[in-house]
């Protein structure tokens, strides 16, 4: 295996890395739309700013910026140059998989963090056609210590599932999950 290849082999699984409290940086970067989807694109696949750029239908001098704020607060890693298809120098880029692991600073902005979840959520669903999504909804009444059951479980079932071992060969599957207070009607 020559470095290149093992230097893009595969992130560091979610599980593999403790909770922390994300700093306000990291935080401010996480309530960005554009740089959650950087973030998705590249886990499993570096890429360069050109490339990035192109999938996100955006300029890259705007992208580059996203990129270096995130390599910046360590989000995203360079990986060794390459050469392009022409010769050219490229610089790919990975998520470190850190974002996995922090938890939202407390003095963080909640609503924006969560209307960023949701653009890029709404973003990607755009790109694959809202005709392959599989969806789910469901009502219930749960006191306060059901609902907080309810969380850790589903937040048990995706860390075990972010935490498997990956199969390059496997279909990639994006998952999102929101919970709200239920109207009274």
């Amino acid at each position: 295996m020559d470095a290149y290849t093992a230097a893009v082999s595969e992130p560091l699984p979610p599980g593999s890395m403790p909770r922390r409290l994300a700093t306000k940086e990291q935080a401010t970067a996480l309530a960005s739309a554009v740089r959650l989807r950087i973030l998705r694109m590249t886990y499993y696949h570096p890429l360069t700013n050109c490339e990035i750029a192109r999938r996100l239908d955006r300029d890259p001098a705007t992208t580059l910026h996203h990129v270096r704020k995130l390599v910046d607060i360590g989000l995203l890693e360079v990986l060794p140059v390459r050469r392009g298809t022409r010769g050219a120098r490229e610089i790919p880029y990975r998520a470190t998989g850190l974002f996995w692991t922090l938890d939202p600073a407390p003095d963080g902005d909640p609503v924006g963090r969560n209307e960023a979840m949701l653009e890029a959520f709404l973003g990607e669903v755009a790109d694959v056609g809202v005709e392959r999504l599989s969806q789910a909804r469901l009502v219930v009444r749960l006191d306060d210590a059901q609902v907080q059951e309810f969380r850790e479980r589903l937040d048990l079932l995706l860390n075990e599932f972010a935490a498997r071992r990956v199969d390059p060969d496997a279909a990639g599957v994006a998952v999102y999950v929101a919970m709200h207070p239920s109207p009274e009607f």
